[in-house]
């Protein structure tokens, strides 16, 4: 697996992805499932290291509204290549909640895939798909940089020169 964040991939990740019966460890920056997070949200109210949560395919953000604002990272899952409802919930994070934390996907990840990610807001890629890491390495992905509609990632840019509103250029880059 492969961390791809800000247009390179990352060598060392802090974040510790733990599942459903996995020890908490004491210290360091740890994402846990949703429906753990929601359980355990006492406890770790005082929890001195970053929290993140995973958030399978279809389960929603119902339950987490209160604490999107605490959380650094949010994971969401691409169990497979035609599964898109978390390209939904990314956008709901973004627009609906003003989250600002790092929003990853994990999962079933391919090259095709990439251009509408960075639309709904992602900033990270955790990648399994030899293809497509290979063709990231080799800068063979191009992402498109002008929109006529504005989306996630496009609230802070403002239209291109001339005058023109439909013509926006991307915040920013994987």
């Amino acid at each position: 697996m492969a961390l791809y964040r800000n247009g390179s991939f990352v060598a060392d990740d802090p974040w510790r992805i733990l599942g459903a019966d996995e020890a908490l460890p004491a210290e360091g920056p740890v994402a846990l499932p949703k429906a753990r997070f929601i359980a355990e949200r006492d406890g770790l109210a005082g929890r001195n290291a970053p929290l993140g949560v995973v958030i399978e395919a279809g389960e929603g953000l119902d339950g987490l509204e209160d604490d999107i604002n605490r959380l650094s990272l949010v994971v969401l899952t691409f169990p497979k290549y035609t599964d898109g409802r978390n390209y939904s919930t990314a956008r709901i994070l973004r627009e609906r909640f003003g989250y600002r934390g790092e929003l990853r996907a994990i999962g079933n990840v391919l090259r095709d895939q990439l251009r509408f990610m960075l639309r709904c807001g992602f900033d990270a890629l955790e990648i399994t798909h030899e293809g497509t890491i290979a063709a990231l390495r080799d800068g063979r992905i191009n992402l498109v940089s002008l929109h006529y509609q504005p989306a996630s990632r496009d609230e802070a840019a403002p239209p291109t020169a001339g005058g023109h509103p439909w013509r926006r250029s991307s915040a920013g880059r994987l």
